[in-house]
């Protein structure tokens, strides 16, 4: 684990920067970035479902309504609570893509919530050098540990368990995701991690209420 941290030295250092990959920040860049990216594609998926009649195909991730909270503050929990490196986003929206494309699944604001913490939780797992256990992640995302444990497998069965990113598809992210801070272009496609935090601390629990919707 961890690996990739070390290797990011190919990928632009002003990219990263910009980013906020390889820096502690309150709040790194790829954070609000990546929410944009995420909330645009969510209004696109749901007016294409309403505009041509589609029925989405209804998964484990599915929700019986929208969350209360919002994308850009569901992640931004996510970041504050979970210690995980800024790079983990990257990789969790990588994991996101691949997942889609392999289910047919629609991007919507019913299954978002939980797409994000599955994917965050193993991008935690499989590149940062420390990271929580479930149970501590699901109380970060809102749900249960059983429930949590049952979205990751059932992701990791979608993704057919391939979590590695090459160093060269994280960059292309990086990129895009810059070329996005500057000029507003869309991401498609998959990521991987810049930097891993040395330090490590554990949070209150009682801080993270429920934000998932049943």
């Amino acid at each position: 684990m961890g690996t990739l941290a070390l290797e990011t030295d190919n990928i632009g250092s002003d990219i990263c920067c910009a980013l906020g990959l390889k820096e502690s920040s309150k709040e790194p860049q790829v954070l609000s970035l990546l929410s944009s990216l995420l909330e645009r594609s969510v209004q696109r998926n749901e007016m294409l479902l309403e505009t041509r009649q589609i029925k989405d195909v209804v998964t484990v991730f599915h929700g019986s309504r929208a969350p209360s909270l919002g994308i850009r503050q569901y992640i931004n929990r996510i970041f504050k609570y979970s210690c995980c490196s800024p790079s983990c986003f990257v990789v969790a929206q990588i994991y996101v893509d691949r997942f889609i494309q392999r289910s047919s699944v629609h991007l919507t604001s019913l299954n978002v919530h939980r797409l994000l913490i599955t994917s965050v939780t193993l991008a935690a797992k499989f590149i940062d050098d420390a990271f929580f256990n479930n149970a501590y992640y699901a109380k970060v995302g809102g749900v249960s540990t059983a429930e949590l444990n049952k979205l990751e497998m059932k992701f990791l069965f979608g993704l057919d368990f391939r979590l590695h990113v090459s160093v060269q598809m994280f960059g292309k992210y990086c990129l895009q995701l810059e070329q996005e801070a500057t000029g507003g272009l869309q991401i498609e496609r998959p990521i991987r991690a810049c930097r891993v935090k040395g330090s490590w601390s554990n949070k209150d629990d009682s801080t993270c209420a429920p934000t998932i919707a049943r």
